[in-house]
């Protein structure tokens, strides 16, 4: 398969990748926390979630 480097907030393992985005990248934006997914991630350090922010929390955010 392709190698690519991937940003993250967390390490760890790319364990799956979506194919349907492939065929249906809009789902990213209709659909992002469900069919939408990019990418499933084994952790190498699960506590790094600790940090991360929350949907509601960002959205906040970014709101202003």
């Amino acid at each position: 398969g392709e190698t690519a480097e991937i940003y993250a907030p967390v390490s760890g393992e790319v364990i799956a990748v979506n194919d349907n985005l492939q065929h249906s990248p809009e789902l990213i934006n209709d659909d992002p926390y469900g069919e939408g997914w990019l990418f499933e991630v084994e952790l190498s350090d699960p506590s790094q979630l600790d940090g991360l922010l929350r949907p509601d929390a960002y959205a906040e955010l970014v709101s202003g």
